[in-house]
């Protein structure tokens, strides 16, 4: 929740019309997101592992890092956390969607879509912009492996350990987000795309489920290459 009431957050304050960030771009938003991912790992390291992202949870699952069993009930809360933070930020900027006349960009707070709509293309983008994410976390051993081996980098620093992941997110939104908008979470993409559709928001545009698709499956398919690669590398 945390993570989307921020990230979603600074879409929202970027794109809505009469919001005080309105067209600060595509900096502003990628920097966003970072911060709203280091908050919400910062704060919930403790309690889940910071799991806060499906890919994330599988990947770990299938490195033998995290219990399968756990799994689906992560992916839930996952799911949930992400629906929730969609109807906050839609509350914070009640009075912006009316103001808006894009349904397009009013969906765009919400969910991802492609710049140039290639299935192809923005599913391998996607792939490789959640490959780099979950390899980074993988190779930050130190963010879930206890005790720590010596080749983990160490990042049980307190709040100060999200920071990396943080830098890893703003990384890929400044270098592989614009061709898809890099979801690499199918929890950011799809909770937020069901509150889209339910919330009662004027003049919005339909909710793209051809698209949905992608944003995913693709972050899944990604997350696994990402631990075929770490496995077959030795785990470094």
């Amino acid at each position: 929740m945390l993570l989307i009431v921020l990230g979603d957050g600074v879409v929202a304050n970027v794109l809505l019309a009469k919001s005080k960030g309105q067209g600060s771009g595509w900096i502003v938003i990628t920097t966003g997101w970072a911060f709203a991912v280091f908050v919400a790992v910062a704060i919930v390291a403790g309690v889940s592992g910071a799991h806060i992202n499906p890919a994330v949870t599988i990947g770990l699952a299938a490195v033998g890092a995290f219990p399968w069993s756990s799994v689906p009930g992560y992916l839930v809360a996952q799911m949930l956390g992400a629906f929730a933070g969609a109807v906050v930020v839609w509350l914070a900027y009640l009075p912006h969607w009316k103001e808006t006349p894009d349904g397009e960009l009013k969906r765009a707070v919400f969910c991802t879509a492609p710049a140039i709509r290639c299935a192809p293309a923005n599913f391998a983008c996607e792939v490789i912009a959640t490959f780099v994410l979950i390899f980074a976390v993988l190779a930050f051993k130190g963010a879930f492996e206890k005790p720590l081996s010596g080749a983990a980098v160490p990042l049980d620093l307190g709040a100060m350990g999200a920071i990396p992941i943080a830098l890893v997110v703003w990384s890929i939104g400044l270098s592989l987000g614009g061709p898809t908008g890099y979801a690499i979470n199918p929890a950011r993409d799809l909770g937020p795309r069901l509150a889209h559709a339910i919330l009662p928001i004027p003049g919005k545009a339909g909710n793209d489920w051809a698209y949905a698709w992608i944003p995913v499956l693709a972050p899944v398919v990604g997350s696994l290459l990402a631990v075929g690669a770490y496995l077959a590398l030795g785990k470094f």
